[in-house]
């Protein structure tokens, strides 16, 4: 049988169907090239889904709806950049190639850099509390530059990319250009000022959130908007204390020395002879009285400050965080030579209005070691360390004195000839490179810790000091991504707000009572509102009836007697005296803590004592008694009830 063979189409059939399909496809391929005008807004939606999807797929209806919103904004502002930036015209075209890189570079790696270290975007809230601290926010992004820079370099690249396929792929009608021309700058204009849902479940789109930050950084500027009124210290002035009667056994000074950003883990609380952190410190003083379980109401410098100087509670009014006696005014009162040092830079955030009337004998500034002191980390404490030699030996007795330090606040002040000991370290804020941030933080403080063992010993060489009780602890904490947030203010969990705590006492200042009362301290919980009180107690003038108007609103107990009040003390970084980007708060009862972030949909219940890192939410239910007291002290959860576009 003869094979079978198969027709085969004349040579000039082939010839003639290949064009004839080309020019069949070439409408499709022609309409499918617009589709590169929805790369922009594609990338951004993708690249929210890889950070927040869960978040985003349990948005409410609501929230759905104000996402599709932001998404429609999103495509019309980067399409009709895109589209003028691909003109046919040589003018134009470039400046509006370098406007849509700009912005999307912009949008795309800010957002992703800003979302590693606070777990939500800038937004407009964020735009208008740095406003106050732009020469801060500037000193900490030089900081991590080469991070900052490398989250910017992959959108760069890509956009810079997508204009050239843009002006290869597409042929525009000359009519469409035009249009692109006039209404792509309005469009970006007013995805500045467009209402978009910012705060809580931030439900939009990381660039068009990214844009209303801008514009809400402007109208602030402009005085436009209430954030423009960001709550920072002003000028305080203490209520009058009458004259004072210590009552002691025997005369002894009080030093306050407060670290700065130190958390309790990165120090030596309790003497060991193999300890490593604080090394310095903890040979120094083998005989201190630990306090293990320290915690700020806070994770803020200016907040802390108001308890742990005054006693008093974070949700105390503006008018009494002003004008409530501190420590320093009962000293005072009780003739006590007051003295306030410190390597902190008082020009951050008005901090020198706060402090201007302490009304103390002896005081110096980062300015006055160092007039270029650094923004953010102050003098070097080398400086500070120097110059306290020189004050021991001259205060007269009896004395209150505090030194607070500032060279642990990011972006930390590190001797690069000084020893570190805690190795590989880098000062990227990276995720992948977390434990040598870390690393390098702990060099920080182990070198902080020299020069606080450098002055706190030449101290005890004096006379006076064989007469000094010494407290020791930091203003707040801080975070490395524990709870996926780095650095403080943003939370009150454990890593911001536990922070070492010990009394050093030579023989002769305490009473045996006192020293019982101290040790069985050991591991109670206690906030620096107990500490404020101690100190007042250290100098003899607690019981005294000139303060008793005064003790209505100390919230803590001695560390020096044997009764203390159970309390439920509000957590929060979000006060009269200093406002908040993120609202955080909470409420701590012995080992229970309740708490909140902005971006939370129900309160968190902690038990400290079991769980110390915080790792498993017993849920709000474990705590009745505490979100009961939360819904009168604060009403609401953090986000919620804040009027959202």
């Amino acid at each position: 049988m003869d094979a079978t063979v198969e027709p085969s189409l004349p040579d000039e059939a082939l010839t003639e169907s290949a064009p004839t399909r080309s020019a069949e496809l070439a409408p499709v391929r022609s309409r499918a090239r617009w589709l590169l005008l929805g790369v922009p807004t594609l990338a951004h939606v993708a690249g929210d889904f890889y950070r927040r999807g869960e978040r985003i797929l349990g948005f409410s209806g609501y929230h759905r709806l104000t996402y599709l919103g932001a998404l429609a904004e999103s495509l019309v502002v980067g399409a009709l950049l895109l589209l003028a930036a691909s003109r046919s015209g040589r003018g134009w075209r470039w400046v509006f190639g370098v406007l849509f890189v700009l912005e999307f570079t912009l949008a795309f790696g800010g957002q992703h850099y800003f979302f590693e270290q606070y777990n939500a975007y800038l937004n407009q809230d964020i735009s208008a509390f740095a406003a106050n601290l732009m020469g801060s926010v500037f000193n900490q992004l030089l900081a991590d530059l080469p991070n900052y820079a490398h989250a910017k370099l992959p959108p760069l690249v890509f956009g810079c990319l997508l204009v050239v396929a843009t002006r290869a792929a597409l042929q525009v009608p000359r009519r469409v250009e035009r249009a692109a021309v006039v209404l792509a700058p309005l469009a970006l204009v007013a995805a500045l000022f467009i209402p978009t849902h910012f705060r809580q479940q931030q439900a939009s789109t990381p660039d068009v959130l990214y844009l209303s930050a801008i514009g809400g950084l402007i109208r602030t500027d402009l005085g436009l908007t209430e954030q423009s009124g960001q709550v920072r210290p002003r000028s305080r002035k203490s209520l009058p204390v009458p004259k004072l009667e210590p009552k002691l056994a025997s005369p002894r000074n009080v030093l306050l020395v407060q670290l700065e950003s130190v958390r309790a883990d990165a120090t030596c609380v309790e003497y060991s002879p193999d300890c490593r952190r604080t090394e310095s410190t903890n040979r120094l003083f083998p005989n201190r009285y630990p306090l293990t379980q320290v915690r700020a109401l806070d994770s803020c410098t200016a907040i802390s400050a108001a308890v742990l100087w005054g006693g008093l509670l974070p949700t105390e009014s503006q008018e009494t965080l002003h004008t409530w006696p501190l420590t320093f005014d009962y000293a005072r009162a009780a003739g006590y030579h007051t003295a306030y040092f410190t390597s902190q830079n008082m020009m951050f955030g008005n901090s020198r209005l706060w402090v201007e009337n302490l009304g103390v004998e002896r005081r110096f500034t980062a300015t006055d070691l160092d007039p270029a002191a650094d923004l953010d980390t102050g003098a070097p404490e080398r400086l500070l360390a120097q110059r306290l030699m020189h004050e021991f030996e001259t205060l007269k007795e009896p004395y209150f004195a505090l030194v607070q330090l500032s060279n642990a606040h990011f972006p930390y002040y590190l001797e690069e000839s000084g020893p570190q000991p805690f190795q590989p370290t880098s000062l990227s804020k990276s995720p992948k490179e977390n434990q040598k941030f870390f690393n390098y933080y702990l060099n920080v403080v182990y070198q902080q810790d020299i020069q606080v063992a450098r002055f706190l010993e030449h101290m005890r060489r004096q006379a006076s000091g064989k007469r000094t009780v010494v407290v020791y602890t930091s203003d707040h904490g801080e975070a490395f991504r524990e709870h996926n947030n780095m650095g403080h203010t943003y939370s009150v969990l454990e890593e911001e707000i536990r922070v070492p705590g010990w009394i050093d006492a030579p023989e002769g200042t305490l009473t045996s009572d006192e020293i019982a009362a101290l040790r069985a301290k050991r591991n109670v919980p206690l906030t620096h509102a107990d500490l404020a009180v101690t100190m007042i107690d250290l100098l003899g003038v607690l019981d005294a009836p000139g303060i008793a108007r005064f003790r209505s609103k100390l919230a803590g107990d001695s560390v020096l007697r044997p009764e203390r009040q159970q309390r439920i003390l509000p957590l929060t970084n979000c006060s009269s005296l200093w406002s908040c980007a993120f609202e955080n708060w909470g409420l701590l009862a012995g080992n229970k803590k309740l708490e909140a972030r902005e971006w939370d949909f129900s309160w968190h219940c902690w038990d400290l004592e079991q769980d110390p890192k915080e790792q498993h939410d017993l849920g709000a239910a474990a705590c009745p008694e505490l979100v009961a007291y939360a819904k009168q002290t604060f009403g609401r959860l953090p986000g919620r009830g804040r009027k959202t576009p």
